[in-house]
């Protein structure tokens, strides 16, 4: 298969990932009496256990791999696990519009310069234009939503939910960073995100176990908890490590800023909201850069060598 089929396979990948993580928000509001940190904890912690379970044989057969690679793999687990509780954590003190426009907008900025610190990579100019595309896109979305609704908190709480969704925004930067390089050292795919997420499930133990109480409390309140843990946590994140596989991990995160999109439309369709013509403005704006990053070119068309 050529690398223009591969990378066209690794963006569709990303962008599955990205539609089926936009339903965690409509998901959620099925369960308005289960936390949002235990949201969190119950859809990584468990999704994360779930891909270490199914890439179990194949986990212990690269041991030796993961071993020599270990610090790799431990700090990506650790971003693992503190991504969702940053991320819901900005939702709750910032509103969910800021607090998902801030984590996913931010994550391919930070991504491309941990790449640019860590590994030598310059951008080129056709990322630079797609990304600044998609976050305008970004920006309008959360102007249109929030537009005409002050009743954030002071400003201090919401100064304090922007600074978690760039704490959120830099691990989930970082854990598909982590992974990508796991998978460049030789390691499988599956097993570089079985053993990253499997490691950060595990640390999201305590944290379930503290706070998911209310996840028991009714059939609906499960079976929320067990939607989050297997369709947009362990599909959802089957789907980004194929991507990962074959983009740079700064692609992969710029082409998750559909999530956003898809979390609005959701909002509409389901939950009643209604998204103004500004809003219309900016969706159309983050497709543009979806389309114009993953468009086919006859070279490497995000990063070069420096």
């Amino acid at each position: 298969m050529s690398a223009t089929a591969q990378r066209s396979l690794g963006a569709a990948g990303a962008l599955a990932a990205a539609v089926l993580w936009g339903t965690t928000g409509t998901a959620a509001t099925f369960a308005p009496q289960v936390s949002a940190v235990a949201i969190g904890a119950v859809a990584m912690g468990i999704g994360g256990l779930l891909q270490a379970l199914l890439a179990a044989g194949r986990i212990h057969g690269s041991l030796p791999l993961l071993r020599a690679q270990w610090h790799c793999l431990v700090a990506g687990a650790v971003a693992v696990a503190i991504y969702p509780l940053a991320f819901y954590a900005a939702m709750r003190l910032a509103g969910v519009t800021i607090g998902t426009v801030v984590t996913i907008g931010s994550a391919p900025l930070l991504s491309a310069l941990i790449e640019y610190r860590l590994e030598g990579l310059r951008l080129t100019r056709r990322w630079m234009l797609g990304a600044a595309t998609g976050l305008v896109g970004m920006v309008l979305l959360c102007m249109a939503e929030t537009g005409g609704h002050a009743g954030l908190g002071d400003t201090g709480r919401v100064v304090r939910g922007i600074g978690l969704g760039l704490l959120a925004g830099l691990s989930y930067a970082f854990y598909a960073w982590s992974a990508r390089r796991l998978m460049q050292r030789g390691i499988a795919p599956r097993v570089a995100m079985g053993a990253t997420f499997g490691l950060g499930g595990l640390l999201l133990m305590p944290v379930l176990l503290a706070t998911g109480a209310a996840l028991l409390a009714s059939w609906q309140n499960a079976a929320v908890g067990l939607y989050m843990a297997l369709v947009p946590m362990l599909l959802g994140y089957l789907c980004f490590g194929y991507g990962l596989a074959r983009v740079p991990a700064s692609t992969a995160t710029t082409l998750t800023l559909f999530e956003p999109v898809v979390a609005a439309l959701l909002a509409i369709l389901v939950v009643g909201e209604r998204l103004p013509p500004l809003g219309w403005l900016g969706v159309a704006l983050v497709i543009a850069c979806l389309v114009f990053l993953s468009a086919p070119t006859g070279r490497r068309h995000r990063l070069d060598r420096a």
